[in-house]
Parts: C-alpha cells; structure tokens; sequence
C-alpha cells in the first residue's frame, strides 16, 4: 500500500470513526489538492437538497434542466461544495447532451473510479478536494483530448473571470 492509498484510506474511515462530529481535517491527494474531508451530515446542512443529492448521493439531475448548460462567459467553473476550481470556460463545449461538458479539467482538480451502477462500466469523477461527484467522463468528445466530461450542472458554479474566486471552503 503506497502513501496516497493509506491517506484516502484514513479520510474514508474518519468518517466512521468520528460519525456526526466535526471531521473537518485536511489530508494530502492526488496531484497535490489538499484534501476536505467533512459527513455528510455536515455537506447536508451547507448545500441545497438537489446539490446534496448531486455530490454526495451520487445522483443525476435531468437534463436540460441546468443554467450552466448556456453559459458562454470567460471564466472558471467552481464545485459547488468546496469551490475547488475544476474546469476552465474555455474547455466547455456543447456536446448536445443536454449537460454541461468539458473537454479537459484542471490539472489536480478530479479523481476517477469506475462506476458499475448501469451494470456497463463507465468512469465517474469527483472533485479532488471534497470528493463530491461531479459527472461522467467519456472518450467521444473534441480534439485536443478526444474526451467528453459530462458534467451535472448542480455540482457546479460559474464565476466570471472578472470575478474573484471564493475562498475554498473549510
């Protein structure tokens, strides 16, 4: 077992060790982004229910149903629990998928796991910070990555580039 397998396998089980309490601790992840480990009691009381639902059920919205997916700004695409930056606007494309997609995250910004719940494997990404789910990443999506990551509106935020970004949430 290497360092990051023994640092993801302490913040998973804080949460069984300290059920309901305060777990707000930081552990080192992939790519450097310190990690923001909380219950889900905890993201409970601080998103709004369809959010919660989102990032920390791991639960789809509709789509079409999200403003994100007409957003043409400049700017930076946040996760709506810690406010990690996780995609810049100009990797955003319309993919016609009724979601907002991406054809490349941020360097750091997201973890995989292979996703079974369809029975057909896909790969699932979640921020790297918080570990909320975020989408589906697929390989039929523009050059210069060919990849397509499928994002649920609800699990994001749009902050213009004029704007200053969130402190990320402790």
């Amino acid at each position: 077992m290497d360092r990051r397998q023994i640092l993801k396998w302490l913040g998973a089980l804080s949460a069984f060790i300290l059920p309901g309490q305060a777990t707000q601790f930081a552990i080192a992840a992939e790519g450097g982004t310190v990690r923001l480990v909380k219950t889900k009691t905890e993201w409970a009381a601080l998103l709004p229910r369809d959010a919660y639902r989102v990032l920390f059920q791991e639960d789809t919205e509709a789509p079409g149903t999200s403003a994100l997916n007409n957003e043409r700004r400049d700017g930076s695409f946040i996760c709506a629990a810690c406010y990690l930056p996780l995609f810049d606007s100009r990797t955003k494309y319309e993919s016609g998928t009724g979601w907002p997609s991406f054809w490349q995250p941020l360097p750091g910004a997201i973890m995989t796991k292979t996703d079974f719940k369809i029975i057909y494997p896909r790969t699932e990404y979640h921020c790297a910070r918080c570990g909320g789910h975020q989408g589906h990443v697929f390989n039929d999506g523009p050059q210069p990555t060919g990849k397509r990551y499928c994002n649920n509106g609800l699990a994001l935020q749009f902050v213009a580039r004029a704007d200053q970004l969130p402190a990320l949430r402790a």
